[in-house]
């Protein structure tokens, strides 16, 4: 008896599927980030350029633009998702109003830091939840180029569950083009530039002790000019880098023109300036990026 093609179809429709189901692909990161490079595509907005530009400064999320100086959120949002995991712990040693902080909590990172001055501690204490102040960050009140600040660091981290930060960061003065307090211990206040150059070298070398091998740090700092001399800041400070035993991985240039406050009218003056005295203008800053090896290769201070 011939099988109707109603009936026929019916019975072809319920056969069971014996296609393979198709296994996802196990993530593929590194070590020191959650970037899945199975899915590189979909990570278009983290950078991978030398030159980074900003039309202004991110002030949601907790971040404004309370103190001078301090650097903007989107540095930290590009270097976190680039160079941390979730949970990490960031170390940041000139820590000022807490942008470090801020990000890491936003992102899902923990952060400990070193500021200076008490009042700033106290300041900027209270932009995070008392909770949080335990749990996700701890701020310090040392002097980061001290011999002694690395006990102070360990004790945070043992609070934290850690032995090692995961991430470094290192935003100090531009030597002395702002004065941030009168402390002998401040490196605004020295009164070299060797002198910043030594005791930025003590900052990189306590931090460089606190920070896991394999990890990267980051140095973000710009130039400056001084009685008709141009001052390469950046590149001294990567050199003293160098020899507290990091390796240098990248330099990033960064345009400041609209993430500062402005100068108004002295635009024109500057300009003048520039003009009369035989100089430029600047619109960028660096971000230098660092690794610290697996084994530890830290030259000798002597």
């Amino acid at each position: 008896m011939a099988v109707k093609k109603s009936n026929l179809k019916t019975k072809i429709q319920q056969k069971p599927d014996l296609r393979v189901a198709e296994v996802p692909k196990k993530p593929l990161t590194k070590p020191y980030n959650d970037i899945d490079l199975n899915n590189w595509k979909d990570y278009s907005h983290v950078l991978t350029d030398t030159l980074w530009e900003f039309q202004s400064r991110d002030k949601s999320n907790g971040h404004s633009y309370d103190y001078h100086g301090n650097y903007i959120p989107q540095i930290a949002q590009q270097l976190y998702e680039r160079f941390t995991k979730k949970g990490d712990i960031v170390l940041d040693m000139f820590f000022g109003s807490g942008t470090s902080g801020i990000e890491a909590v936003n992102m899902g990172r923990r952060c400990i830091g070193v500021e200076l001055k008490q009042e700033l501690v106290d300041y900027v204490s209270n932009k995070f939840e008392p909770k949080t102040l335990v749990t996700d960050v701890n701020i310090i009140c040392g002097d980061s180029a001290s011999s002694d600040i690395g006990v102070k660091i360990q004790d945070r981290l043992a609070v934290m569950g850690a032995d090692k930060a995961q991430f470094l960061v290192l935003h100090p003065p531009y030597d002395d083009i702002i004065k941030f307090s009168d402390k002998k211990e401040d490196l605004s206040n020295c009164a070299t530039t060797d002198e910043f150059y030594d005791l930025f070298e003590e900052v990189a070398r306590n931090g460089y002790e606190q920070l896991e091998n394999g990890r990267f740090a980051a140095l973000i700092i710009g130039d400056k000019y001084a009685k008709g001399e141009y001052y390469p800041l950046s590149f001294g400070c990567m050199e003293r880098m160098n020899r507290a035993g990091f390796v240098t991985k990248a330099i990033i240039v960064k345009n400041i023109e609209g993430n500062e406050k402005a100068k108004g009218k002295q635009a024109n003056l500057w300009r003048y300036r520039a003009l009369y005295g035989g100089f430029y203008i600047f619109k960028h800053e660096y971000i230098m990026v660092f690794q610290k090896p697996l084994k530890n290769k830290a030259k000798s201070l002597h």
